[in-house]
């Protein structure tokens, strides 16, 4: 049974039983030390996942050797093959990123390369290991560019077959993220939980909903009537 943590329609509480959803978050900080807003809104994230029995790993770019290529291994040294495992073994994936000059960072956009091989297989009729997998959209930021990065991920994700459900992305885009404020984590948490909790329940209930073993995902949402 789910602990009901939001107004939102709680799957669990009509008296289904489901198996235990995992989530990968691929966290494009570019930060390997310190402290890293959109490290901090990730684990408020996975930390309310929890609360719907959702088993969530943070995969921390920034800390793994991830070469350069479009191809899902691209030989010795490279930990992208890992990182692919994780992410098919997963009912859900999140990518997560900081804005810089109106776009995703860096790693994250090392991540839509290095599944670039996804979507050949695509184009060849071959279909994709994704394919009704659900996504989500994790963005942090000091004032504006998230419109223009949950646009490049969404078609990113419809490109490689992951579906993502209406209201499953979590933006925060405040001046205390801004370059050099150097606010404390438990401020950004506080920030968090007063004014994004219900935001963040709502996409993880979306997720949960759309989510392949929940009998959606591609075919449709689940039926809750």
């Amino acid at each position: 049974m789910y602990v009901k943590t939001s107004p939102f329609l709680n799957i669990g509480e009509r008296g289904r039983t489901f198996a235990r959803m995992n989530a990968t978050i691929l966290l494009g900080t570019l930060k390997k030390s310190g402290l890293s807003n959109t490290e901090t809104l990730c684990e408020f994230l996975a930390g309310r996942m929890a609360r719907r029995d959702i088993r969530c790993e943070i995969v921390k770019l920034v800390n793994h050797s991830i070469s350069p290529g479009t191809y899902s291994d691209m030989g010795e040294g490279d930990d992208w093959p890992g990182i692919l495992d994780r992410i098919l073994r997963s009912e859900i994936l999140v990518l997560a990123t900081p804005v810089w000059w109106s776009n995703q960072s860096s790693l994250m956009q090392r991540v839509i390369e290095r599944l670039d091989e996804l979507h050949d297989m695509v184009l060849s009729g071959e279909g994709s290991p994704l394919d009704g997998k659900v996504g989500g959209i994790v963005i942090t930021g000091d004032s504006d560019g998230a419109q223009q990065i949950i646009g490049n991920l969404c078609n990113f994700f419809n490109g490689i077959g992951l579906l993502v459900p209406p209201y499953a992305t979590l933006s925060v885009l405040w001046e205390r993220q801004a370059k050099g404020a150097d606010p404390t984590k438990e401020e950004l948490l506080r920030k968090y939980e007063s004014d994004y909790a219900e935001t963040a329940d709502r996409m993880i209930q979306q997720l949960l909903r759309y989510a392949p073993a929940l009998g959606g995902g591609a075919a449709g949402a689940f039926d809750l009537s």
